[in-house]
């Protein structure tokens, strides 16, 4: 049987980074919605397991790394869309937006 060289998790991989935003999937499970400043907020937990990447948090504005538990925030009530106020999303610290105001 032929062996091929070429990685098939490499090109996987490739596929995956292109998908197109999917509003459903990410706003679905633990999603709830929170009242702020006179504003609806659409507040998402990340367990540590989902959380791959490092963001800066705005309430802070220190880094929220990689590994570390957090929170995604984005506007509810938003007057261009769900799809607009999904890609303005933020990811916080869950100390920073419990004591902040976005």
């Amino acid at each position: 049987m032929v062996r091929s060289n070429r990685s098939r998790s490499r090109a996987a991989r490739a596929r995956q980074e292109h998908q197109e935003l999917d509003v459903e999937r990410l706003t679905a499970g633990w999603r709830r919605t929170e009242s702020r400043s006179g504003r609806e907020w659409n507040v998402q937990p990340v367990s540590e397991a989902q959380a791959v990447k490092a963001y800066l948090c705005p309430g802070c504005g220190l880094d929220v790394a990689p590994g570390v538990a957090h929170l995604v925030a984005w506007r509810a009530d938003g007057v261009l869309g769900d799809a607009a106020d999904l890609a303005s999303r933020r990811h916080w610290h869950i100390h920073c937006w419990r004591i902040g105001t976005p």
